[in-house]
C-alpha cells in the first residue's frame, strides 16, 4: 500500500513538473518569427535598412523577423495594421519621423502615433540629397532653382508621398528657393526613383543607400544635414538653405501595452546589433550609418519634434 501511494506521488509530482515545465516553455519570448512591417515600398531605405538589420538580428532574438511590406495611404496603411496589432511583441512598425510625428498636423489619422505606440530604437538616421538624372541639363542646384522659377509648374519633383521623407524636405527646399513646381506622388522612395530613371519626373529626393545602389545613373546636386554626404556634391546650408532639411531618423515602434520583459528583450536585441561585426560591415557597405539611439532616449525626442512640425506644416501650408 505504502509502494502504491509512493508511486502515485511520483507520478503526480512528474506531471506538475512537466506542466511547469510547459508553461515556462510557453513564456519564453520569442517563441515564433517576429513581423516588422513597413508602410513604404520596396526598393527605398527603410527597405534596404531592415533587409539588413533583419538578416543579423536572428541571433540575438533566436528567432526570425520577417519583412513585411505595406505602402499606402502615405503610410498609414502599415501603421494602422501595426496599430490594431495585439501588442505582444511579435508586431513591429519599422517607419521615420516624419510619418510618425509629422502626419498628426496634416490630417486626421486612424490611429494616434503618440498613443498608440512606443519606440524600441532608432535604428539610424538617413540625410536625403536632391538627385537628378546623369543626363539632365541641370548641372548644380542653382541652374534647376533658375528654372523652376522661370517656369512656374514646369518642373517635376518626384517624391515617395504625401507629408512623408521625400516631400517635406522637398516641399520646404521649394518654399525657400522660392520656385512653384508640380509635385508627382509615389508609393516609397523605390517608386519615386524608378520614375526619375524612366524621365516622368525631373528630380527627386533619396538617401545615401539608394543613391549608390544607382551607380552613375545619377548626379547630386546638394544634400541637407551638416556633413557633406557626396565630395563633389555641396550641402543645402553651403548653399544658404537651412541645415535641417532632409534628416530622417529611421525608428522602430511597437504597438503601446507590449509586457516591459518582452521590449526589454527587443531593445536589447537592438542595442546588441550596434557592437556586431556583421551588421556594421553590411551596413557600412549600403553606405549609412550606425548612429543608435535607444528607446526611451529617442522617446523624449519625438515629443520635441511633434512641435516642431507642426510649426512646419503651418508654413508649408500657408
Amino acid at each position: 500500500m505504502i509502494t502504491q501511494k509512493l508511486f502515485r506521488w511520483a507520478v503526480a509530482a512528474m506531471l506538475l513538473a512537466c506542466a511547469g515545465a510547459g508553461a515556462a516553455a510557453a513564456e519564453t519570448y520569442p517563441n515564433k518569427p517576429v513581423t516588422l512591417i513597413l508602410p513604404l515600398g520596396a526598393g527605398g531605405s527603410h527597405d534596404l535598412n531592415a533587409r539588413v538589420f533583419t538578416s543579423v538580428i536572428p541571433q540575438y532574438l533566436n528567432q526570425a523577423m520577417i519583412v513585411k511590406l505595406m505602402p499606402g495611404a502615405s503610410g498609414q496603411k502599415g501603421t494602422a495594421a501595426a496599430a490594431e496589432a495585439r501588442p505582444d511583441g511579435y508586431t513591429l512598425l519599422f517607419t521615420h519621423n516624419y510619418f510618425d510625428q509629422l502626419q498628426q498636423h496634416v490630417t486626421k489619422l486612424p490611429y494616434d502615433t503618440n498613443k498608440d505606440f512606443e519606440t524600441v530604437a532608432r535604428l539610424n538616421y538617413g540625410v536625403a540629397s536632391i538627385v537628378v538624372l546623369a543626363s539632365s541639363p541641370y548641372k548644380t542646384l542653382k541652374d534647376m532653382i533658375d528654372y523652376g522659377k522661370k517656369n512656374p509648374g514646369k518642373l517635376k519633383f518626384g517624391h515617395s508621398g504625401n507629408w512623408g521623407a521625400v516631400m517635406v524636405p522637398g516641399a520646404q527646399l521649394l518654399q525657400e528657393a522660392g520656385v512653384r513646381a508640380t509635385l508627382v506622388p509615389h508609393q516609397g522612395g523605390g517608386p519615386s526613383m524608378k520614375a526619375l530613371l524612366t524621365g516622368d519626373v525631373d528630380f527627386t529626393m533619396a538617401f545615401s543607400s539608394v543613391i549608390t545602389a544607382q551607380g552613375d545613373k545619377l548626379r547630386v546636386l546638394a544634400s541637407g544635414g551638416d556633413e557633406r554626404e557626396f565630395k563633389d556634391a555641396p550641402m543645402l546650408k553651403e548653399l544658404g538653405y537651412a541645415s535641417d532639411i532632409g534628416v530622417m531618423d529611421r525608428i522602430v515602434l511597437a504597438p503601446k501595452g507590449v509586457p516591459p520583459e518582452r521590449m526589454k528583450v527587443l531593445r536589447d536585441a537592438f542595442a546588441a546589433l550596434q557592437k556586431d561585426k556583421t551588421y556594421v560591415q553590411l551596413i557600412k557597405r549600403i553606405d549609412e550609418n550606425t548612429s543608435f539611439m535607444d528607446g526611451p532616449e529617442y522617446e523624449k525626442q519625438r515629443l520635441v519634434l511633434s512641435d516642431k512640425y507642426k510649426k512646419l506644416v503651418s508654413e508649408i501650408t500657408k
